[in-house]
């Protein structure tokens, strides 16, 4: 048994043996450092921003709400619910200058609409970066590992019959070395379906949360009130027409 083992299979590995061996390797250490870093942008991202929607909602104005949210974030980028208020802002207090633009055709509130429906965009995308990674490992991991054991297979069935020994000791070994690599597959596999399913759970439910906040504030830009609870569940007719990004992939 001496004989046989990891480092007999990629001694006695071709190019191609060694080739998938070392994907597999690339695609792990891609798909934990995904998982690591992602794993911590989710959890950064629930500590700046937690109850961020009633700290904001309570404050005297709209400065002293603004200077809450962006407590402990050294940009916009770092706090969505921060970008929603300065782009909510800045849409609003533009579209009332004097200066004619083509904007000015566009009612404030489709106006309003439009930035905080791109500056969600903004977040969304930040937030999915990184998961394609996931789902493509994922996905192709298990057949890479599976052509690596089908090269291995044939190649052995080869040597096996160029030295005329048939005996189960002499098949077993180096058939079972190349069932590593369907092993190998499904190590890398595994983690990167898990962390995709996972990371992506926990990116609908804060993209949620950042709608309904988004939603409130359209309200206040437009009209100058929150929107009531009573009132989303008819649409609000200062929200009408809002239509934000809240599905993640």
């Amino acid at each position: 048994m001496q004989n046989y083992g990891l480092a007999h299979v990629w001694a006695q590995g071709d190019f191609v043996t060694r080739g998938i061996a070392l994907a597999l390797l690339i695609m792990s250490v891609m798909s934990w450092s995904v998982i690591v870093i992602k794993a911590w942008n989710v959890m950064r991202l629930k500590r700046l921003t937690k109850n961020a929607d009633q700290a904001f909602w309570h404050s005297d104005d709209l400065a002293d709400g603004i200077k809450k949210l962006g407590a402990g974030s050294s940009t916009p980028q770092d706090n969505p619910f921060l970008a929603l208020a300065l782009s909510g802002q800045e849409a609003a207090d533009h579209h009332h200058q004097t200066q004619p633009h083509l904007h000015d055709r566009m009612d404030v509130s489709d106006w309003v609409t439009r930035c905080l429906k791109d500056t969600m965009d903004e977040s969304v995308t930040r937030m999915q970066s990184g998961l394609a990674i996931l789902a493509s490992i994922g996905s192709t991991a298990p057949f890479v590992g599976l052509f690596g054991t089908v090269w291995g297979i044939y190649h052995a069935l080869l040597a096996i019959g160029a030295s005329g020994q048939s005996s189960i000791d002499q098949v077993a070994g180096p058939v079972g070395e190349a069932l590593i690599m369907t092993a190998f597959g499904l190590f890398v596999a595994i983690p990167a379906v898990l962390g995709y399913n996972a990371l992506t759970r926990a990116n609908k439910a804060f993209v949620a949360k950042l709608s309904r906040f988004a939603h409130g504030l359209h309200a206040f830009f437009v009209t100058g009130a929150r929107l009531s609870s009573s009132k989303r569940g008819a649409g609000a007719a200062a929200g009408d027409g809002l239509r934000l990004a809240t599905r993640v992939n």
